[in-house]
């Protein structure tokens, strides 16, 4: 009975401890080496014309920023720090979510704090080393592609520009595997559904096993904007085409 007691008090303290409700979000950030005053902005995305989109402002004080508001379902978001270049993306959905800003390489910086952003991570880091070959192949034949070109040498130009081609169609397959991989063994993950979407879109793609992808989906992904476009996608793809002529009455289904 003590021990029932124990874990009912612990539970109770770690949802007291909780700094957000369901529906809100809280972004605590650190800036370290950023002034006093440096302004921040909160993006996200207009939902009719997807322009750019500033949500909110905050100002660095001592490293430190934070933001909070609320949230009807993850999407992507970014930050914009003032006299720093690039955004720093992330998924703004219910919970604490802890950003650690990199002034010196801003695409270093880390992204924590709750579940689909701890996988954008992890996500981010395996794709990474999918396309490692290619970037790879870029840095060390750069400096020739330009001499090359410098010396209208189409022979040289031409021979990279086939190897190139050979490493991304494999990175591109590699990655689609990977993709559907993940998207199989994550169903609660808000990466997963842009995969889906992803490949819904994909004429290429295998499209009943898209749409197994999304039937295995958390029903909390399928309620999301794009979760409702792969719906309506799926219900377009099912339609008779155009010019196609209908079974005859009382024919088999």
């Amino acid at each position: 009975m003590k021990k029932i007691f124990f874990l009912l008090t612990a539970s109770a303290a770690i949802i007291s401890c909780s700094k957000v409700k369901d529906g809100e979000f809280l972004i605590t950030g650190t800036a370290k080496g950023i002034e006093n005053g440096k302004t921040i902005i909160l993006q996200g995305q207009d939902p009719t014309t997807m322009a750019v989109l500033p949500l909110d402002t905050v100002k660095v004080e001592n490293g430190k920023f934070e933001i909070k508001g609320k949230v009807t379902e993850p999407a992507f978001h970014t930050l914009v720090i003032q006299d720093l270049q690039g955004p720093i993306p992330f998924i703004l959905e219910t919970g604490e979510i802890k950003i650690e800003v990199d002034k010196d390489s801003i695409h270093k910086s880390k992204i924590s704090g709750t579940y689909s952003n701890d996988e954008y991570v992890k996500f981010n880091e395996d794709v990474t080393k999918v396309q490692k070959k290619l970037i790879d192949f870029q840095k060390k034949n750069t400096q020739a592609m330009q001499t090359a070109q410098q010396k209208q040498d189409t022979a040289v130009i031409n021979g990279l520009m086939k190897e190139y081609m050979a490493i991304q169609t494999d990175v591109q397959a590699e990655s689609k595997k990977k993709y559907t991989a993940y998207a199989e063994t994550h169903p609660k993950s808000f990466i997963s559904v842009l995969i889906v979407q992803s490949l819904i879109n994909d004429p290429s793609s295998d499209f009943k096993k898209t749409e197994g992808l999304y039937n295995s989906l958390d029903e909390s992904l399928k309620n999301t904007k794009p979760g409702k476009a792969i719906k309506e996608k799926i219900g377009q793809m099912k339609l008779p085409a155009v010019g196609a002529s209908a079974p005859p009455v009382g024919s088999a289904k």
